[in-house]
């Protein structure tokens, strides 16, 4: 049975025909092309649902094909073929709506499984459009809530980059759901049939992250009683989340930069290595050009996972959002707890309005669900908040010792400081509640405990 048309577009005779001969015997019907300007006019005639194209070519090379491609608005998957040396015009290609890109010499089992992918997603588009619309003008995509117009801005992204193979590197501050996006991502692409795995790179041990991601063999090290999987191959053929990319050593990012690159890891300890087909995301809450800037992140790296970015916004930038929020959330902690708590009272909605949710959507969800453990009936009321919540803004008011008092000509750096001091001081320094309060992971509070160096800094680091 016939798995698809396939056209190859290539102006060297004897790998256009072997390409085609491949392809053919895998089950695909192909055709082929000399150069994008033929290639183009078969695609009009033909109607190929895959086109395999080479970039350098005359009279019109694969960029301009898949230009013209995009134009037209045709549901078809390209895919790149590449020299080594031109992996920047690949990368280019991504940016512009290439299914996937492949290098010479081509490695025919990963070309296979390219097509395999590209095949099942064609199929399932189609199957998926219509429910997706729906649930979309809804303001809903998987976990991800809210019809605002930043929200449907990333469902639209989400939505272009889901079906490719392009990484994604999510921006955004703590708390905002970057994991979340991730896991979108993985679940409406092909892949979503095998794993996503997210790894913390901020949780785990400088000493350790190498195993972690990489994996290890019996005795590479002390304490390496035996081998172990890391995460590329644990997530094989599925999805990986390299989250706070910014806090991985430098010296492992290079290694990673050879993964993407090459599809290959060694594991530590190894002299073998493992062909890994992962597709990589990553995410991160600073700034990523002034992390490479800083030296934190390296330049290459950065450029080869921000194929394509996706910036969750905070919060504060769209509480309208909020209301759809509360009743996701509420129903997803009365379900977990055991609860039958339905709403929130019109008081608590409106301190939740007023509220600059310095934690984003991480600690709206925190605060609902302890408001959903203490409740005792079915609405949450204001005396079910956390004691003093909505106290700590962000304009002057009482002298409530809760209270944060920050003026009309504060910068942000200075009012975040303020913030976490006292918090810090309300928690009578538990740093782990702090960060939980805060919305932020408990590396980034030490990180700007160290950041002020002030005498009240100083104490509270003292007291781990």
């Amino acid at each position: 049975m016939s798995q698809g048309k396939v056209l190859i577009v290539e102006d060297e005779q004897n790998e256009r025909t072997g390409l085609a001969e491949l392809v053919s015997s895998w089950g695909y019907r192909a055709e082929t092309a000399k150069d994008g300007m033929e290639g183009f006019e078969k695609i009009g005639s033909w109607a190929p649902s895959i086109v395999v194209t080479d970039l350098k070519m005359p009279r019109m090379g694969g960029l301009e094909l898949l230009e013209k491609i995009a134009g037209d608005k045709q549901t078809i998957a390209v895919i790149v073929v590449t020299a080594q040396g031109t992996i920047d015009s690949a990368v280019s290609a991504m940016r512009m709506g290439a299914y996937d890109y492949i290098t010479k010499p081509i490695d025919t089992d990963r070309l296979r499984t390219i097509l395999q992918n590209a095949s099942k997603q064609i199929g399932a588009n189609v199957q998926l459009e219509v429910s997706r619309r729906t649930l979309r003008d809804r303001g809903v995509m998987g976990q991800l809530i809210g019809a605002s117009k930043k929200m449907r801005d990333v469902f639209h992204l989400v939505e272009m980059v889901a079906p490719s193979t392009a990484s994604v590197l999510i921006t955004g501050a703590s708390g905002t759901g970057k994991e979340l996006v991730a896991r979108t991502i993985h679940e409406r692409s092909t892949r979503d049939h095998k794993p996503f795995v997210a790894i913390n790179c901020a949780a785990i041990p400088e000493t350790l992250i190498e195993s972690e991601i990489f994996g290890h063999e019996k005795g590479a090290f002390t304490g390496a009683l035996e081998r172990r999987t890391g995460c590329f191959e644990l997530a094989e053929g599925g999805t990986i989340l390299l989250d706070e990319i910014g806090e991985m050593p430098v010296g492992t990012q290079a290694k990673l930069l050879r993964v993407l690159e090459d599809h290959k890891l060694r594991r530590l300890g190894s002299k073998v290595e493992t062909t890994v087909d992962v597709r990589v995301l990553a995410a991160t809450n600073k700034v990523p050009e002034e992390a490479v800037a800083r030296g934190e992140l390296r330049n290459d790296l950065y450029y080869r996972l921000n194929v394509f970015n996706i910036h969750m916004p905070a919060l504060r930038e769209h509480k309208e959002d909020i209301p759809a929020l509360v009743e996701f959330l509420l129903k997803e902690m009365s379900a977990k707890h055991g609860r039958q708590v339905a709403a929130v009272s019109e008081a608590v909605l409106n301190v939740f309005q007023n509220y600059s949710w310095p934690g984003n959507v991480r600690e709206l969800r925190n605060t609902l669900e302890r408001a959903v453990i203490v409740c005792d009936g079915a609405v949450v009321e204001t005396r079910h908040l956390p004691p003093g919540f909505g106290q700590t803004t962000l304009r002057p008011s009482s002298d409530d010792p809760d209270t944060v008092h920050v003026g009309v000509v504060t910068t942000v750096e200075q009012a975040e400081k303020l913030l976490i001091l006292k918090t810090l001081e309300s928690t009578a320094n538990n740093k782990t509640r702090a960060a939980e309060i805060l919305g932020i992971s408990l590396k980034t509070l030490h990180n700007k405990l160290k950041e002020y160096g002030n005498a009240a800094a100083d104490a509270a680091l003292k007291e781990d």
